[in-house]
């Protein structure tokens, strides 16, 4: 068995995956090797960012796993991929409490006129100026998941109604008012206060978030994207914010990254810009690297696997009584 690896591991990281099947050659490809070396992989963990040759990947039927170390799967799920037999599973809710972290932030930095008052800093301006509450505001997550479902837990405590939509609405908490499926998006963005967007990158997400959706929200109303950048069309984001129909948004990724310096997203004065760091963490690595321990020992066990993708979606379904 031939394990490769595509993700940051340190020496540590490498022993605790050996240390679960010793037998297994085990290869640190890294992004510079990755290309050549997912040719040779029984198994693979990752998230390469270099192209890789997926198609001549199924050809060679020697790969029969791939574990992502990232929730999206956008990266590995190519046509070749979802009509091959290979096994994929996603790192779906692993970060999550990093990425509530984050959403959370963005979201207080623009209820609470961050951006303005940064700017005031910079001009050594000590003014008092307008801010609005999260407390008792309606907040509207699309994507009901790992993240989505952390996201309504820590927002419950700031006394907000919560609505959601989901592909599979089951296992609604207490602390959410609606849970709602994923087609009644246009009832959800009627009604939020904040929208935000943690929902997977698939075809049937890709720009949902358009000139239709945002001119249904209400005027002066938030929108935070902390899932995939083309979940939203950034044209017409501009266009809603520049108008003032949106009071303002919060992305930590963009339709196109990096985000070019022609965006019109960088002067806006109501906007807040992160460069994909929703995720980040000091144990992050070591994180996914228990997540793929644990899901490796299930797999040479012949149990279900943790996060298991329906490839013709890209994500993993949810089932009544999953934990969170």
């Amino acid at each position: 068995m031939r394990i490769v690896l595509c993700y940051p591991v340190e020496r540590r990281h490498f022993d605790q995956i050996a240390a679960v099947v010793p037998s297994a050659e085990l290869i640190d490809a890294g992004q510079q090797h990755i290309a050549a070396e997912i040719h040779r992989a029984d198994i693979y963990c990752g998230h390469a960012k270099v192209p890789l040759d997926w198609p001549a990947v199924v050809r060679e039927r020697r790969l029969k796993w791939i574990q992502s170390s990232a929730a999206g799967m956008d990266h590995c799920l190519v046509p070749a991929v979802v009509e091959s037999d290979i096994t994929v599973t996603s790192a779906s809710g692993v970060l999550a409490d990093q990425v509530t972290e984050h959403a959370t932030g963005l979201i207080i930095a623009l209820t609470r006129s961050f951006p303005a008052f940064f700017r005031a800093q910079q001009a050594k301006e000590f003014i008092r100026r307008p801010t609005r509450d999260l407390h008792h505001s309606t907040v509207g997550i699309v994507g009901f998941g790992g993240v989505g479902r952390r996201l309504a837990q820590v927002l419950s405590s700031f006394k907000t109604r919560i609505l959601a939509t989901d592909m599979f609405p089951i296992d609604k908490p207490d602390y959410v008012d609606e849970l709602w499926p994923a087609d009644r998006l246009i009832d959800l963005v009627r009604k939020v206060d904040v929208l935000v967007l943690c929902a997977p990158l698939t075809p049937a997400t890709r720009g949902m978030i358009g000139a239709a959706e945002l001119a249904q929200m209400k005027k002066g109303s938030l929108l935070v994207n902390v899932a995939r950048g083309p979940l939203v069309i950034e044209r017409d984001l501009v266009t809603a914010l520049e108008s003032g129909h949106l009071a303002g948004a919060a992305v930590d990724v963009t339709e196109v990254e990096p985000l070019s310096v022609a965006s019109a997203l960088w002067n806006l004065p109501n906007v807040v810009i992160t460069p994909h760091v929703a995720g980040q963490s000091k144990v992050r690595i070591d994180q996914m690297t228990d997540f793929f321990c644990d899901n490796l020992q299930r797999y040479l066990d012949g149990r279900p696997l943790r996060n298991l993708v329906d490839k013709k979606l890209g994500f993993p379904i949810r089932t009544p009584g999953m934990s969170s």
